[in-house]
C-alpha cells in the first residue's frame, strides 16, 4: 500500500507530530510512505532520519495566490505518484489534498485524523467532509463523538486511542530517580513529592492551575511540593503569575528536551490538567513510568484514567477541588506507588503502539474500501 502523510506544523508540533512519527515507526516497513510537510517543523527534520520513509517538503498555504501554485504542484505530484492512501492532520492539508485531488482519474482514499477539541462546524469543514474524506480517525471517544454530531458523521468514523510503546517507557529505579531528582532540584528531603508534565506551558495546559493550588496550602505542607512543567520557556506573564503565588522557587522548567523519560523519572505524580485535550501523548507517558496521573475533565482525558485507581480526575480548572487531592497524596505517600502500577499497567493494555497501528491499518483498509465504491467528487 503506498500511503502520504501530511502534517501543517512549522515548528514543534507537540503531539500531532508524534503521532505522525509513531506511524512512520510502525508502518515503514508494511507501507510506501511518503511524509510532505514544512521543512522548519519537527516532523520533517525527525522523519529525516528514518530509514525506509520518503521526506518531501510540503507548503499548505492559505494565501490565494500561493495556494493556487502549491495546489498545482500537489495535483502533478498526486496524479504521478498514484498513491492509495492520504492521511492529513490538519485543516490547511486537507484542504490542499481536497482541491488536488477534484477529479483525478485515480483518486487516493482520504483519511483526516482529529487531534484536537476544536469545533467542526465552519463552511471549510463542511467543504472538506462533503468532498475530501472517505474515514475520519478519532483519538478519543469524546472526539469520536464530535464527528458524529458534525456533517463528518455521513463519513465512517474510527476511534483510534494514540498508541505508546510501553517498554521504551519504562519506571525509574530508586538510584536513577535520586538522580534525576537531584539534577533538577538539587537536594530534597525524602517527604518532598514532585510532580511533573511535559505537556508544554502553554497556559492551556492548566499548569498554573496546579501552582495555585499548592500555593494555597499550609507553609509545612507547602514546602514538600515540587513541579517541573517540561516544554517551552513559559511567557514573562506567566513566570510573573507564579512569583505572585510565591512558588516560584518551586518549579523547574527544563525547555524543550529531547528525551523527557528523565524528567519523568524525577517525579512521584504526573499531571495534564489541561482546559482542551483531545487525547494527550504527556498523559500516556506518564501512565507508562509507572506514575499516578492527575488529570483534568476536559476532552478526552478522563477515558485515560481510572479516578483513585491509576489517578484522579478533578474538574478543570478547579483550584478548589485540586487542594483536596495534594492534601491526600502528603497524607498518604504509600498510596503513589500502587497507583502509578495500575497506571502502567492499564496504558499497556488499553493504550499501546500494536493497538495504534492495528486500528489505523484497519481504517486505511477500510478508506481504500470506501474510496473504491465511490465516484470522484467533480
Amino acid at each position: 500500500m503506498k500511503v502520504l502523510i501530511t502534517d501543517i506544523h512549522h515548528g514543534n508540533g507537540g503531539g500531532h507530530v508524534t503521532y505522525v512519527l509513531n506511524l512512520l515507526k510502525g508502518f515503514k516497513d508494511d507501507f510506501d510512505l511518503t511524509v510532505a510537510a514544512p521543512p522548519t517543523g519537527r516532523l520533517y527534520k525527525s522523519a529525516s532520519g528514518e530509514s525506509g520513509v520518503r521526506v518531501l517538503p510540503g507548503l499548505y498555504t492559505s494565501r490565494p495566490l500561493a495556494l493556487v501554485k502549491e495546489v498545482a504542484r500537489l495535483r502533478s505530484f498526486l496524479r504521478q505518484e498514484r498513491f492509495d492512501i492520504i492521511h492529513v492532520n490538519g485543516g490547511a492539508d486537507h484542504r490542499h489534498i481536497m482541491l488536488a485531488s477534484i477529479g483525478l482519474r485515480h483518486r487516493a482514499a482520504i483519511v483526516w485524523t482529529k487531534h484536537n477539541t476544536s469545533p467542526v462546524s465552519s463552511f471549510g469543514h463542511r467543504l472538506r467532509a462533503r468532498f475530501g474524506t472517505d474515514i475520519c480517525i478519532a483519538v478519543s471517544d469524546y472526539v469520536g463523538q464530535m464527528l458524529s454530531d458534525s456533517r463528518y458523521r455521513h463519513s465512517p468514523i474510527h476511534v483510534v486511542r494514540n498508541g505508546i510503546d510501553a517498554n521504551a517507557w519504562q519506571p525509574a529505579d530508586p538510584q536513577a530517580r535520586q538522580h534525576y531528582r537531584q539534577q533538577l532540584f538539587g537536594k530534597l528531603d525524602d517527604d518532598v513529592l514532585v510532580f511533573g508534565s511535559t505537556g508544554g506551558t502553554d497556559y492551556n495546559k492548566g499548569w498554573l492551575v496546579l501552582a495555585e493550588a499548592i500555593s494555597r496550602l499550609d507553609s509545612d505542607s507547602k514546602s514538600r511540593f515540587r513541579m517541573v512543567v517540561a516544554g517551552d520557556p513559559p511567557s514573562p506573564e506567566m513566570r510573573s503569575k507564579i512569583k505572585s503565588l510565591h512558588v516560584e522557587d518551586q518549579i523547574v522548567f527544563p525547555g524543550l528536551v529531547k528525551d523527557v523519560r528523565p524528567v519523568l523519572g524525577a517525579c512521584d505524580v504526573g499531571f495534564v490538567l489541561s482546559y482542551r485535550e483531545a487525547a494527550s501523548y504527556a498523559c500516556y507517558e506518564s501512565m507508562a513510568m509507572g506514575l499516578p496521573t492527575l488529570v483534568s475533565d476536559a476532552g478526552g482525558l478522563p477515558e485515560n484514567i481510572r479516578h483513585g485507581m491509576d489517578g484522579w480526575i478533578v474538574p478543570t480548572g478547579n483550584v478548589d477541588l485540586l487542594v483536596p487531592v495534594l492534601r491526600q497524596a502528603l497524607a498518604d505517600p504509600a498510596c503513589l506507588p500502587v497507583m502509578g502500577r495500575s497506571a502502567r499497567e492499564r496504558v499497556t493494555h488499553r493504550f499501546s503502539s500494536s493497538h495504534f497501528l492495528g486500528d489505523t491499518k484497519k481504517a486505511y483498509i477500510s478508506a481504500c474500501t470506501v474510496a473504491s465504491n465511490q465516484l470522484a467528487p467533480i
